[in-house]
């Protein structure tokens, strides 16, 4: 494993002690590849994950595709009724493709 993805790793995991979703308040966990963008609602308690969302077969760049998915997973939330979700980058970041998820989501209405 390179050196950049065990140091991604090792943040992922300190953030993801203090992080957990619940079903009224699921946790929006978000991964990202070179070519696309993934975003989830997960419920932990229960394990399993509530809607998904991802970039695959959009069109646009990178940046336009990232806030297409925030709110294509905000909608999804809302027809499930959630409008506040704990935030997970993943060990990312909060710049780039990540905040333009983020920003997408907070556009679409819910709340971190």
């Amino acid at each position: 494993m390179s050196k950049k993805l065990t140091k991604r790793s090792k943040i992922k995991y300190r953030i993801r002690k203090s992080l957990s979703g619940s079903s009224e308040r699921p946790r929006l966990a978000v991964f990202k590849s070179n070519k696309s963008i993934y975003a989830q609602l997960i419920d932990d308690v229960q394990g399993q994950t509530i809607a998904s969302a991802s970039s695959a077969g959009m069109k646009g760049t990178k940046l336009e595709q990232a806030t297409l998915v925030g709110k294509a997973i905000a909608d999804k939330a809302k027809a499930a009724n959630i409008e506040k979700v704990v935030f997970d980058r993943s060990g990312y970041v909060y710049h780039g493709r990540i905040k333009s998820l983020a920003d997408g989501a907070r556009e679409a209405g819910i709340v971190f």
